[in-house]
């Protein structure tokens, strides 16, 4: 195995690693048991949601034959014959005229918990990314109702960090103990879980995302797909964003993790954070797990930032916008 210093671990990475409620697949270890989710099938979202958080020119609600092949362990995204990227295609529409300050909200480990799931898709707006877990049961259903309900739909994509064991997202997690052909066959996996999502994002990852050779052919599989890359940023090391833009492919990195403390006036700190990055470069993204309380600080903060004149966008509208050093 590769040894590696370990980076500094932001505080988010734990608590975003412990999910709502545990998955009925194989699911990544806490540091306390959650209680399992209900074992029904997703409810239906209300009419009203359906109708009200639907964009303009909604999202289409099936995957697109043309961009799909049929992998090792199930139907992976691949760029079109004429050149279409699923992380284009699948995009919320934006209007990228709008000149206002922009702020992108991802919500992350959804489909572990039904009752989260569902207030996040019926809840939030469909300007908000959803990001869901590979281990999610019934994860197809959940993602076909986000996108119906206007929302532009991520993968978690679960990397090492530094304590694991102690913290470990699952038993497909890409390590940097593995060789190549290890990790890229888990990544096959964890794409096909689901279809229609424009990337991933890293859950956890403090010590993979902060290694140049485990990180470059993981990045290239996911360019080669046509996903974007947004980089969680659990580590203040990453290189993963850099190492993105300079590959040429579609990538975005977390600004702010909005729920590292789970309270009310924390993520609204977290919040007003955000939007001074916005307004000081243009574009910011703010990330938070799938929390009760996460949910409803931003389902109120969002029409009170729009308010102040700022755009909330998904994430595949500030693609290659924030400024990297």
């Amino acid at each position: 195995a590769k040894q590696q210093a370990p980076p500094p671990v932001r505080p988010a990475e734990k608590a975003a690693a412990k999910p709502p409620a545990q998955a009925a697949a194989p699911a990544p270890k806490a540091e306390k048991e959650a209680p399992p989710a209900p074992k029904t099938a997703p409810p239906a979202p209300k009419a009203e949601t359906q109708i009200a958080n639907l964009p303009p020119q909604p999202i289409p609600h099936g995957p697109d034959p043309a961009l799909i092949e049929h992998g090792r362990q199930g139907p992976l995204p691949v760029i079109g014959p004429d050149g279409r990227q699923p992380w284009q295609v699948y995009a919320r529409p934006f209007d990228q005229k709008d000149n206002r300050p922009r702020i992108a909200v991802v919500i992350t480990d959804l489909g572990l918990s039904d009752a989260a799931t569902e207030a996040a898709i019926q809840q939030l707006p469909g300007s908000v990314t959803l990001g869901f877990s590979p281990y999610a049961k019934n994860l197809e259903q959940w993602t076909n109702l986000a996108r119906a309900a206007g929302h532009e739909v991520m993968l978690d994509l679960p990397m090492e960090p530094v304590d694991y064991p102690d913290q470990d997202p699952g038993p497909y997690t890409l390590l940097t103990s593995l060789d190549v052909k290890q990790n890229l066959f888990k990544m096959e996996w964890l794409l096909s879980r689901a279809t229609g999502y424009v990337g991933v994002t890293n859950q956890m990852g403090s010590r993979f995302t902060t290694s140049g050779p485990d990180l470059k052919p993981v990045l290239q599989m996911i360019k080669e797909r046509g996903l974007l890359f947004l980089d969680s940023r659990s580590s203040d090391q990453s290189i993963a964003a850099k190492m993105a833009k300079e590959s040429g492919m579609a990538w975005a990195y977390n600004n702010r993790f909005l729920d590292a403390v789970a309270a009310r006036d924390a993520i609204d700190h977290q919040l007003e954070e955000t939007e001074k990055i916005s307004k000081k470069t243009g574009y910011a993204v703010a990330m938070g797990s799938a929390y009760p309380v996460t949910i409803e600080r931003v389902a109120a903060w969002i029409p009170k930032a729009e308010a102040k004149g700022f755009a909330i966008a998904p994430v595949s509208a500030v693609i290659d916008k924030q400024p990297l050093k």
